[in-house]
């Protein structure tokens, strides 16, 4: 059985339907430090593109999982940091788009490095490109995200601008609410005047799902989801989590206990959740885990959802569970 480093799942998007993520970067390497954040809180930011990892090595993984060429809705640069860090990423969806073109890539980043020509060109050839904006605001950008000190919100919507004009693909724009922070009538202002700039495809409305990096965070409710929405006043609004797409997934061949740890490395997830992306049976999943908490490879804390399970970081070597 092979051990990948870089790929992980395929898992059950709640955006993206069933999906393979990329993974190019080392545990919470980011230029943010989100107060939402699914992985914990990023104590070293930065803003420095780098080649985390051999090229090669995550190609030869490519090939090994695409194979057999199985069911995906979506090949997804994704992981737990900033995919357009890694001087990698235009590479490796050159090299999809090539060999393996049947596939939907979708590249899901902070959007802060759209600043850079070089990325905006590396994005280029995805079919989809999903960066996220919460606010206008410098301020309010500043409380939620915490970002590098060199970043600039108006700086990162010109170049979301920028990359609009030039790139034929679908532009989502993830919008995450988070109540008492981006959610004023004067915040919902400015990001109404920043969306109709970018002009995105479609819009998302995401909220708090998982246990966020800061305690105080809560998720938005149904009304005021609905609220944001019709303040925003454009079609192509939607709101995550609505008619979530079914999964086709077969059982894996893969180590099944190897696939929740991969999994839980970079996304908590209930049991629910779980169920979804293996296929797998409560009773079969709830045993597995009952054998990974009692080893302490895995942790479980109680999120909004229900009891959410993660990968102990203590466990991990280069973001690979032991």
């Amino acid at each position: 059985m092979t051990t990948h480093k870089h790929i992980f799942g395929p898992v059950l998007s709640r955006r993206l339907g069933l999906s393979l993520g990329i993974d190019l970067i080392p545990f919470k390497t980011c230029s943010y430090n989100c107060v939402y954040c699914e992985c914990g809180s990023s104590p070293d930011l930065t803003i420095i593109r780098q080649e985390f990892f051999p090229v090669e090595q995550v190609i030869s993984e490519v090939r090994d999982v695409l194979a057999s060429r199985p069911h995906l809705d979506s090949i997804t640069f994704a992981g737990s940091g900033e995919p357009t860090l890694s001087r990698s990423l235009g590479q490796v969806i050159t090299f999809i788009k090539r060999e393996y073109p049947e596939y939907t890539l979708s590249v899901l980043t902070n959007g802060s490095l759209m600043t850079d020509q070089g990325v905006r060109d590396e994005l280029t050839p995805a079919d989809r490109v999903i960066p996220t904006l919460t606010t206008a605001s410098q301020e309010t950008f500043e409380r939620i995200h915490h970002p590098h000190s060199s970043l600039s919100i108006e700086a990162i919507i010109t170049g979301m601008v920028q990359f609009r004009k030039m790139y034929a693909g679908a532009l989502w724009l993830e919008v995450f609410v988070i109540p008492g922070l981006n959610t004023s009538a004067a915040e919902l202002a400015g990001l109404k005047w920043a969306i109709e700039r970018i002009d995105p495809d479609r819009v998302q409305l995401n909220t708090l799902d998982r246990p966020p990096a800061e305690d105080w965070v809560q998720a938005a409710s149904d009304a005021e989801l609905e609220r944001v929405s019709a303040v925003l006043g454009r079609s192509g609004v939607e709101i995550v989590g609505r008619d979530h797409p079914g999964c086709r997934a077969e059982k894996t061949k893969t180590n099944v206990s190897d696939l929740i740890q991969a999994t839980l490395y970079r996304r908590p997830s209930t049991l629910e959740d779980l169920v979804r992306t293996t296929s797998l049976s409560t009773g079969e999943l709830a045993d597995i885990l009952g054998v990974l908490e009692e080893k302490g490879t895995i942790t479980s804390q109680k999120g909004t959802r229900g009891i959410f399970y993660s990968i102990c970081q203590k466990n991990s070597i280069n973001g690979i569970p032991e």
